[in-house]
């Protein structure tokens, strides 16, 4: 025991008024320096009277900083009441807090984190301002909300499936206009396909024609009664995901507040299509007056994903020194695995980070476009596969944002062809470097000829 003292004591202590805390679902254990208390170690119960005892007690111990791993979500009110108490949270990867193998306790693990902590080996994890959270929140409970209705949408799809009513293969989107008119027109008793075939919406690119015959079907009562069923839900949730709009837009006002507005008006939006489950309000416009430049200019960010982005990061990006520590941070970057000299791995670690989906999904839309970021990822889809494409182009999604939000910048797509000439400049450059080193001379094939 002596030797182990002795050894734990070589560390140099960075933060010597250090707590760690084990989280818990019904009670945390708290640790502070034996020098601090004759009872280092004290555990506290989860209620709302338990955390304040604690945070008074780790004041009257002089203790200033305070470590914690990040367990499911029991952390998040222990964090909020300890920095009302004016002290310093560093909220933990539970990766860097793992003990060495052997007796496991909730006493060991908060000793464990106090040691790290105090010996300042434990990492802050990024946690954004209150008004951030509070919109992060909200937009969360949206997309909670958008699943739930998207499930009733399966089931009205359902139940005229049951009846043979081929609706989905005259509409685009059976929850568009045309389509939600004519299932209304079904719940509320009608069954004239002629009748039904009037609610086509001008714009549809079906006749009416081909759409009253899709709409003749065998209508059963117990298939109309689900279908009923399910666009009640449907429109409930809808309501529901109204109201998280209008929270969101007096989140980003409050955001807005106290923020120069641009003298520019807002850029042009490239596309005019209305997007699938967008909000009830003008994002693109609150985001300019938010930040100052359009992010929607960025190919593969729409005005949601800018949102999600902006829920998930902050508005300040300094928080991260350059791009290349936000890639990292989003897990967009190569992996590094070396020993003795040889690199094992460069895979991508695994993150569930929520926005790095988004921008891989943006990553294969972008693909398909004829710009630079679409070149971009065919290039490399053709040369590396399209796995590391998707990575590779999420990447340079994710540092235009970094840019646009941090400097201002102004995106402005070069072209696919641009990019193409830019790729073949630069290899043609290589191949002259390559062609000097062995003493030979690289000239274009018509002047070879002459």
């Amino acid at each position: 025991m002596k030797k182990q003292s002795k050894r734990s004591q070589s560390l140099p202590v960075i933060n010597p008024n250090s707590a760690g805390i084990d989280i818990g679902a019904s009670f945390h254990v708290v640790a502070i320096a034996p020098d601090k208390s004759d009872e280092p170690v004290r555990t506290f119960k989860a209620f709302t009277s338990g955390l304040h005892e604690m945070a008074s007690w780790l004041v009257t111990k002089g203790i200033t900083t305070v470590a914690m791993e990040s367990t499911g979500i029991y952390w998040v009110p222990v964090y909020e009441i300890l920095e009302e108490y004016g002290l310093e949270v560093v909220l933990s990867n539970a990766r860097d807090t793992r003990s060495v193998p052997g007796r496991k306790t909730d006493v060991n693990d908060a000793q464990w984190i106090q040691r790290l902590h105090a010996c300042g080996l434990l990492k802050a994890s990024f946690r954004p301002t209150a008004l951030v959270v509070e919109l992060r929140s909200y937009l969360r409970v949206r997309e909670r909300l958008t699943d739930y209705a998207a499930a009733h949408i399966q089931h009205m799809q359902k139940a005229l499936t049951f009846m043979n009513i081929q609706l989905n293969l005259v509409v685009a989107d059976i929850t568009g206009v045309t389509g939600m008119r004519i299932i209304r027109a079904i719940a509320k008793g009608e069954r004239n396909p002629a009748v039904l075939s009037t609610y086509r919406d001008t714009r549809c690119k079906s006749t009416q024609k081909t759409i009253e015959e899709a709409l003749i079907g065998n209508y059963q009562l117990e298939q109309v009664f689900a279908l009923r069923q399910a666009l009640v839900m449907y429109d409930a949730y809808q309501v529901q995901i109204k109201e998280c709009d209008l929270e969101i837009e007096a989140v980003l006002a409050k955001l807005s507040n106290g923020v120069e507005k641009p003298l520019e008006p807002i850029p042009k939006p490239k596309h005019r299509t209305k997007q699938p489950n967008q909000l009830n309000f003008d994002v693109r416009s609150a985001l300019y007056n938010l930040i100052g430049a359009d992010l929607t200019q960025i190919h593969g960010l729409g005005p949601y994903l800018a949102l999600r982005m902006i829920s998930e990061c902050g508005t300040d990006m300094s928080r991260w020194t350059t791009a290349k520590h936000f890639t990292s941070w989003l897990t967009l970057c190569p992996g590094s695995k070396i020993s003795g000299g040889k690199k094992l791995s460069s895979h991508s670690r695994k993150s569930n980070n929520r926005i790095v989906a988004h921008l891989r999904l943006a990553a294969t839309t972008v693909g398909r476009s004829s710009t630079a970021l679409g070149a971009f990822y065919r290039r490399l889809s053709a040369r590396i596969g399209k796995a590391k494409a998707v990575t590779a182009t999420a990447r340079k999604i994710a540092i235009l944002f970094y840019n646009a939000m941090r400097y201002g910048m102004q995106y402005k797509d070069p072209g696919a062809d641009h990019y193409e000439q830019q790729y073949r400049d630069r290899v043609m450059k290589n191949l002259k470097r390559r062609a000097e080193e062995f003493g030979m001379e690289l000239r274009p094939k018509t002047e070879c000829v002459s």
